[in-house]
């Protein structure tokens, strides 16, 4: 009888092991990425992106939602986060702290999404891998959408295949709050609920997903509508005339997101991508449901850039299909398993400190911070626009030093006239009082899209040298008009006026500048 309990006890606790392993590893996963997140939260630069979901969330409600989905486009529920937070009280840090939450919510989540894909000991080494990944760490720090995005799909992706094994009521509404979220997060959830959809017609479970799926649709109809108008802005199609795409389009794209998902260097990235691939024919024998719904999410959006043509202006980034990230671990950890554990630990002490040094490489102020140089000039330029600023002032791009300055109390405008798209430029100054008050530029010689970054910047006047003040703080040139500029074509003027010193220093943003001010110049002067 003892001989029969202890026998059954150690396999009882041979089939424990793995879970408590499971268990303990994705904990110390989660603690290891919100120690380094928390830690890091201020070491890399206030960006354009963050200040411009500050200032949108400075606004009302009704005024946000708007603006997002009638004339910006795009998703919503980052901006709400960043409405809250501004509405709180809250500033850069805070909307970090909640991407940062997001991200740490995100790595216990596709843990269990690649325990569902790959099974318990490769969900394990896969939480390890993701958890190094340069994408997940930076934009788990970055004040943007995407670490929401990855644990809403994660999430959505999870609810599906829990409610296509149980075929309950209540696990399909949850996977159509999942999804809803994912599509309300960012345009891309409309390729998630492709790969989800298609997924289910293939498994032939179409009927049971059918009920929420139609929830799903009808409640998403804004969100379909503000997908049209951010595809407008962006010049998103299928025709090929004065676009780019195509096969060797989409295999660069999509071989720099696995770089970005795993590592850039090639000597390691190719034997990622051989095992990854091994990984998944491994699954499709003994786990076809998870191989399937992984196959089906690398191929979805592969097909989808084959048919698509981006405007000269714009293309696809890597962190636009953040949602694959987990597959692709669960594939390479599933391909690392299969080949022993004297390999997969082995692989991991090889891979690891590469994945970190692909990520020093792609943002080195992640790791090692932002230059104090730049720190302290940075602070001097905002708490000088915060000493000087004016209500009225008319302030181009979402540039963070605005950010910095009105959060150091200054009277900075709420709305700031976007750079990168005329129309959106002539709406935002027609809609503000008129007339107009001083132009406000600001030029950074450190910014990463210069082809040569400085810590100074030469002291240069527009032409008319009387018309303008300028000062210089460090890498930063801040131009202002002395005088109100009226009108639309009066504060058009000045800003060409502007652009053209950038243009002289080889700055990259007033190249943009430039073009989108002279596009709207043209529109206003033919009104």
């Amino acid at each position: 009888m003892s001989r029969t309990f202890s026998r059954s006890a150690i396999v009882r606790q041979a089939r424990e092991a793995p879970e408590r392993a499971f268990a303990l590893g994705v904990a110390a996963c989660t603690f290891a990425v919100a120690a380094f997140l928390f830690l890091q939260l201020d070491a890399w630069p206030p960006h354009e992106d963050e200040a411009l979901a500050l200032f949108v969330g400075r606004r009302s409600l009704p005024d946000l939602l708007d603006t997002i989905l009638g004339h910006r486009g795009g998703a919503p529920l980052h901006f709400l986060v960043a409405w809250a937070v501004a509405h709180l009280g809250g500033g850069l840090l805070a909307l970090r702290a909640c991407s940062v939450a997001f991200a740490v919510a995100s790595v216990p989540t596709c843990a269990l999404l690649a325990r569902r894909v790959a099974g318990t000991w490769p969900a394990l080494v896969a939480t390890v891998t993701l958890s190094a990944s340069w994408m997940f760490l930076f934009y788990g720090l970055y004040g943007r959408m995407y670490s929401l995005f990855l644990l809403t799909s994660a999430a959505s992706y999870l609810a599906l295949l829990r409610a296509n094994d149980s075929g309950r009521a209540r696990d399909w509404a949850v996977w159509a709050i999942a999804v809803y979220l994912t599509l309300a997060t960012h345009p891309y959830g409309a390729v998630v609920l492709a790969t989800q959809v298609l997924f289910l017609v293939i498994d032939r479970r179409v009927r049971a997903a059918a009920p929420a799926f139609a929830c799903v649709t009808i409640a998403a109809i804004p969100f379909w509508r503000s997908d049209l108008v951010l595809s407008g802005r962006y010049d998103v199609g299928v025709s090929s005339e004065r676009r780019v795409g195509g096969p060797s389009f989409v295999f660069s794209y999509l071989w720099k997101t696995v770089a970005d998902f795993a590592t850039g260097y090639d000597v390691l990235l190719v034997p990622v991508v051989v095992v990854a691939a091994l990984g998944l024919w491994g699954l499709a024998r003994t786990r076809r449901p998870g191989a399937l719904l992984a196959a089906i999410v690398f191929a979805t959006p592969t097909l989808g850039l084959l048919v698509t043509r981006f405007g000269t202006s714009t293309s696809p980034e890597t962190r636009h299909l953040v949602f694959a990230l987990p597959f692709f671990a669960a594939c390479l950890a599933a391909g690392l398993v299969r080949l022993g554990p004297a390999a997969t630990i082995a692989a991991l002490v090889v891979l690891l400190p590469a994945q970190v040094a692909w990520g020093d490489r792609r943002t080195p102020q992640l790791y090692r911070g932002e230059s104090q140089a730049r720190v302290a000039a940075r602070h001097a330029a905002a708490a000088w626009l915060a000493r000087t600023s004016r209500s009225d002032d008319v302030l181009l791009g979402y540039d963070p030093l605005y950010l910095e300055a009105w959060e150091r109390g200054g009277h900075v405008p709420e709305t700031v006239v976007p750079r990168a798209d005329p129309a959106l430029m002539l709406d935002a100054l027609a809609a503000l009082p008129k007339p107009l008050g001083r132009g406000v530029w600001v030029f950074d010689a450190s910014d990463l899209g210069n082809p040569v970054r400085r810590l100074t910047i030469p002291v240069r006047y527009p032409y008319p040298r009387r018309a303008f003040e300028v000062r210089t703080f460090g890498p930063f040139l801040v131009i202002r008009s002395r005088a109100p500029t009226e009108t639309t074509l009066g504060y058009l003027a000045r800003a060409w006026d502007v652009q053209l010193v950038g243009k002289s220093l080889h700055l990259n943003d007033a190249s943009v500048n430039f073009g989108t001010v002279k596009r709207a110049i043209r529109v206003e002067a033919a009104r």
